[in-house]
């Protein structure tokens, strides 16, 4: 019996992945998230409550269930603190709930350093990133150069040594590569020491700790941030985040086996955003794009940036479901397009004057990317206030159809507001 169901974003990451892990979690022993740090925001609504996440997994707002930070993931202890800190301040007891892969990675002030640094002097060929030190970080790990979740274990002394090396090490680069001025190793690696008192109880081994996954004792809950176009492996290099957030990185970044996997569920907004610099052949300009982000308050959870809207893309879409092997859809934000007279859907590209079917990946192509639209007719109802796919006006239903005959598999469930309640499952 498979016992791990995962939990990918389709599009640019802010998919709202966040109800749908919240909502799932309830009945699953373990969510575990496999890659990505706090460059991620899962913002969910609980009885009235907004709750911002950004390094634990969603399910650590259910009380009983288990929350893991997998091998995948790179993670900024003083975040994660802060993080734990503001939830126990809000009723929350979360710690004793809490395991940490000691093969994370951790990110380090020098790595926020280098991002903004490398970030500014891009300037206009910037690649938009959020500034928390991901990509510097992930570039330690491969190089084998990164402090890992495992390190904090060792005793005072060596971790304060460890810490000072590494800091000095990312002096001698800032001031290479940035003529910028050094940090304070000392005063960095004591804080490390002091954060390490509390984090040490939480370490675990990834392998250990899942065993009773593997052995079908637990049921699981595998949460990716981000979303499939943004893979480092597949979405439109450069433009894409530094880690896979598709469903290898569900694999790699918690270490069980594909036999001990369920079902692929894929979440996609009714209508596409994405932040940060890159193409976006949907995108929308000017009014009808404020009104878009207007009505779905499009700002990100972790920067607060403004999100670039357009409309749904089902090139883009039809190929993160192949890519993933998804095996329904999750569809959130249907209630933001109430109002609208008219809808579209990208079927096709056209690039040169010629139909494209499929994704490229390539940047010259999808610079070039011009989209095709299909156009439904919409609906004015309110949507927030029904319970069953009967009750949803019919145009509605047609264009959640209309989507999920274009990207060819079937949408299970739509989300029709912020709230726990506000989700349907299709009969």
């Amino acid at each position: 019996m498979h016992s791990a169901n995962v939990v990918l974003g389709c599009q640019w990451g802010d998919e709202g992945k966040g109800k749908v892990v919240d909502r799932l979690a309830e009945s699953v022993d373990v969510v575990v998230r496999f890659q990505g740090g706090a460059n991620a925001g899962h913002t969910v609504m609980v009885e009235g409550d907004t709750f911002v996440l950004h390094l634990l997994p969603t399910g650590i707002l259910r009380e009983s269930t288990r929350c893991l930070l997998g091998p995948g993931m790179v993670i900024d202890p003083w975040t994660l603190l802060t993080e734990i800190d503001e939830l126990k301040g809000r009723g929350l007891e979360v710690e004793d709930r809490i395991a940490i892969a000691g093969s994370a990675q951790l990110v380090m002030p020098y790595h926020k350093r280098f991002d903004e640094l490398r970030e500014k002097a891009l300037a206009s060929k910037s690649i938009g990133t959020t500034g928390r030190g991901i990509g510097p970080c992930y570039e330690d790990k491969m190089a084998r150069m990164g402090l890992r979740v495992a390190d904090l274990a060792r005793e005072d002394s060596s971790l304060r040594r460890m810490a000072i090396d590494k800091v000095l090490r990312a002096n001698r680069l800032l001031a290479e590569r940035h003529d910028a001025p050094a940090m304070a190793s000392g005063a960095i690696a004591d804080e490390l020491v002091e954060l390490a008192q509390r984090l040490r109880p939480m370490i675990v081994s990834a392998y250990e700790y899942l065993a009773p996954l593997r052995s079908g004792q637990w049921s699981a809950l595998l949460e990716g941030a981000q979303g499939a176009l943004l893979d480092i492996d597949h979405g439109a290099f450069p433009f894409v985040t530094s880690s896979n957030c598709t469903i290898g990185g569900a694999l790699t970044g918690t270490g069980i086996s594909p036999r001990d996997l369920g079902r692929v569920l894929g979440v996609y907004k009714a209508y596409s955003t994405r932040v940060g610099n890159g193409p976006f052949v949907t995108e929308l300009h000017g009014d009808e794009a404020e009104d878009l982000r207007s009505r779905g308050r499009e700002f990100g959870a972790t920067t607060g940036r403004h999100r670039r809207c357009g409309w749904f893309d089902a090139v883009a879409a039809r190929y993160a479901a192949d890519l993933n092997g998804l095996d329904e859809i999750i569809l959130t934000k249907l209630d933001v397009l109430s109002g609208i007279e008219t809808l579209r859907v990208c079927t096709d590209y056209e690039i040169d004057g010629k139909g494209v079917r499929n994704f490229p990946v390539w940047l010259e192509q999808l610079e070039k990317s011009r989209p095709v639209y299909r156009e439904l007719p919409g609906w004015t109802e309110d949507l927030s206030g029904m319970t069953t796919w009967d009750q949803l006006p019919e145009n509605c239903r047609r264009y959640v159809e209309a989507i999920e005959a274009e990207v060819g598999v079937r949408v299970e469930v739509v989300s029709n507001g912020p709230k726990r309640s506000n989700w349907i499952e299709r009969p």
